[in-house]
């Protein structure tokens, strides 16, 4: 079987990029003949790893539309691949859409991943111009495949299509890799960002974007810290449209000690070094660092959204408030804080539910699965 896998970037500071790169060798090893087409250059990029790990890797972007779909039909037509597979975000979802006319124009059968809730279904963006496009080569998708029931749910009534064409794979992680949080990590980690092995230390591992919801971490921040005055607030990821916005009210609290440490690598060392991961999506289809906070074993405060609390499960092990409340953000994380042994009972057994769901293993041979019953059946 020979997918062409289409993305925006092959960066390992993003969450697409991360997961393909944990997902290559695995396919390749099932049997998967996998190219990777990019469309942008991004810091952290993985292409010398995706070639070691048996993908072959084509840069496509060009300057304008027209020329990056030109490039991508020319591609397709070369490689003539099963399968172009595509991934559809909320946010900007060009690829996709740029992928998919070509795929469709090259006589190519394509199928698409749903990564977030579709504009117009709770939390998530608004109406855009591109909506013609989507529904319109949504028609000559072969498969869809969501990352929640609730992106497949929304998505399907968005698009127009039957939600018997959406499947439900989850995102995983490799548990090896992610490790847990053991005291000797902890140590380490917390020596090498100069701090204390006794500080509560909180993490939000995300880029800064509205839909992030890292505004209104910075403003529940107060309040945490008048909880626990000792407190550190960790913001790890990459720059974005809301960077001058979260810097200014950091600098505008007194409450002090929120360090940006810019986009990381070394996510899952942070959460075992963190005594809480908070996630305060407006917006999520799934929740990334949700799922690594679960596998290391962080004790995890994140919003209350239809796709985090699939993924999350219930309060049996996470902490969920309502999006958009920093009281109430504040005071789930000053809780957890607080009363450590409730919260590491939560993360144990966010833990257990990582394993039984969210590991790479598991998610790889569902992802082959999806490919073959994608050859297999045609839209309805």
């Amino acid at each position: 079987m020979h997918v062409l896998q289409v993305i925006d970037d092959v960066s390992r500071l993003g969450a697409a990029g991360r997961s393909l790169l944990a997902m290559t060798p695995r396919l390749v090893r099932a049997g998967v003949s996998l190219d990777v087409a990019y469309l942008h250059d991004a810091p952290g990029g993985c292409q010398a790893e995706l070639t070691g790990a048996g993908a072959a890797v084509f840069a496509v972007g060009r300057p304008g539309r027209t020329a990056t779909a030109a490039a991508l039909h020319r591609l397709i037509r070369e490689r003539r691949p099963d399968l172009v597979h595509t991934t559809r975000h909320a946010g900007d979802r060009r690829s996709d859409l740029l992928a998919r006319a070509a795929a469709l124009a090259a006589r190519t059968p394509v199928v698409t991943s749903l990564a977030d809730p579709p504009p117009g279904a709770a939390g998530a963006a608004g109406r855009g111009p591109s909506q013609a496009l989507d529904a319109a080569t949504a028609r000559g998708t072969r498969r869809f495949h969501a990352l929640t029931r609730y992106v497949a749910a929304t998505t399907a009534q968005h698009l127009r299509v039957p939600r018997r064409r959406i499947d439900v794979v989850p995102r995983g992680r490799d548990p090896e890799l992610l490790g847990t949080a053991t005291p000797e990590r902890r140590a380490t980690v917390r020596e090498a960002l100069g701090l204390p092995g006794d500080v509560p230390v909180v993490l939000a591992a995300a880029g800064q974007y509205h839909h992030k919801g890292l505004d209104v971490l910075l403003h529940a921040w107060p309040a945490i810290r008048r909880a626990e005055p000792a407190a550190v607030l960790l913001l790890a990821g990459a720059d974005g449209p809301e960077t001058a916005l979260l810097r200014a009210l950091a600098d505008a609290t007194d409450a002090g000690d929120v360090r940006f440490l810019g986009a990381r690598a070394d996510v899952a060392d942070l959460m075992a070094a963190a005594d809480a991961v908070a996630v305060p999506a407006r917006r999520d289809g799934q929740g990334g660092a949700a799922i690594e906070a679960m596998g290391v074993g962080t004790p995890l405060v994140c919003t209350d959204l239809p796709g985090l609390r699939e993924t999350v499960g219930s309060e049996d092990y996470a902490r969920l408030v309502p999006p958009e409340r920093p009281a109430d953000l504040a005071a789930a994380i000053a809780d957890t804080l607080a009363h450590r042994s409730a919260a590491r009972s939560r993360a144990t057994a966010a833990r257990a539910r990582f394993l039984t769901s969210f590991t790479l293993h598991q998610v790889s041979s569902q992802m082959v699965e999806f490919y073959e019953r994608s050859l297999r059946v045609r839209p309805a």
